[in-house]
């Protein structure tokens, strides 16, 4: 029984709702980010390099057998052998993207915090003339 309430315990604590919270609404975040990158980004990338879509970008590593469509699909259906670079340089823009958008948002988070947060304690008053004085004689009696 003390191990159930243990449990329930650290169930219920605030970092573990807040973890499961974080971890649903990264997962409903990359999803955007995702589309971001597929739906804009990468066209708009594609069409300066010269190819519209970078996830059918491949180098042959084997024979093509005849008749097999040279699309990446077709060839990995086929067992063709194939270096598919295109695939890595959408995720690689796909994380940069994210990354950079995190960084993004926890700068203005920072920025917030900063400015909503309480001003440190003021230095203490500096003591009136007479006690500065009184403490200059008192220093200089003790030599």
């Amino acid at each position: 029984m003390a191990i159930l309430k243990e449990f329930r315990e650290f169930a219920v604590k605030g970092n573990v709702i807040d973890l499961a919270v974080g971890v649903i609404i990264g997962a409903a975040f990359g999803k955007i980010v995702d589309s971001l990158v597929n739906d804009l980004v990468m066209p708009v990338v594609g069409a300066v390099v010269g190819k519209i879509d970078f996830s059918n970008l491949y180098v042959l590593l084997g024979p093509v057998p005849a008749g097999t469509a040279r699309s990446l699909d077709a060839l990995k259906k086929a067992g063709v052998p194939v270096f598919a670079y295109g695939n890595f340089l959408t995720v690689a823009v796909n994380f940069a993207i994210l990354a950079f958008i995190i960084f993004i948002m926890v700068r203005q988070i920072n920025r917030l915090k900063r400015a909503h947060a309480e001003p440190a304690a003021a230095a203490p008053a500096s003591p009136p003339e007479d006690i500065v004085l009184l403490r200059e004689i008192r220093d200089s009696l003790r030599r």
